[in-house]
């Protein structure tokens, strides 16, 4: 399973599990879920979601590392302010905030199940690789910042 590692790059994840949610959707319309079809929640979910990914991507770039998840191992910088002290991976929380907010677009309960699938891929595939090289590269003070922050919240 190690080739898989870091191998699928998480936005396409991300349209990958969009895309299953969408056909569940639209295969199984009995699991429609009418109470919680609100746009606006909707909307409102997936703008948080993208406002954690996004600020967590400018954190990268105003410290000058790599935000790239298919390189970890090119990391100059341990990121630890800003949106980084309350959760070690805003862009994929935003991410799964992101597809919740679809899902409850979708106003299907399968998808809105679905949309949990990116958690235990990514932490699997993403996360714990990238843990290990971040662990490797930064050593104690990587350490140290594990016990203090939570993976995703």
């Amino acid at each position: 399973m190690r080739a898989l590692e870091l191998l699928i790059p998480p936005p396409v994840v991300m349209l990958l599990v969009g895309v299953i949610m969408w056909l569940l959707a639209w295969l199984f319309p009995a699991l429609t879920l009418p109470a919680i079809k609100h746009i606006p929640i909707a909307i409102a979910i997936s703008l948080v979601g993208a406002g954690i990914a996004i600020a967590g991507m400018l954190t990268f770039k105003r410290s000058g590392t790599t935000s790239d998840p298919r390189h970890p191992d090119q990391a100059s910088t341990l990121i630890t302010s800003g949106v980084y002290r309350w959760t070690r991976n805003p862009m994929y929380l935003g991410v799964l905030l992101i597809l919740l907010g679809w899902g409850v677009f979708l106003d299907n309960a399968l998808a809105l199940v679905v949309a949990f699938i990116f958690v235990p891929y990514i932490s699997r595939y993403q996360i714990l690789p990238e843990e290990r090289l971040l662990q490797n590269k930064f050593g104690a003070v990587f350490s140290s910042y594990m016990r203090k922050v939570r993976r995703w919240i």
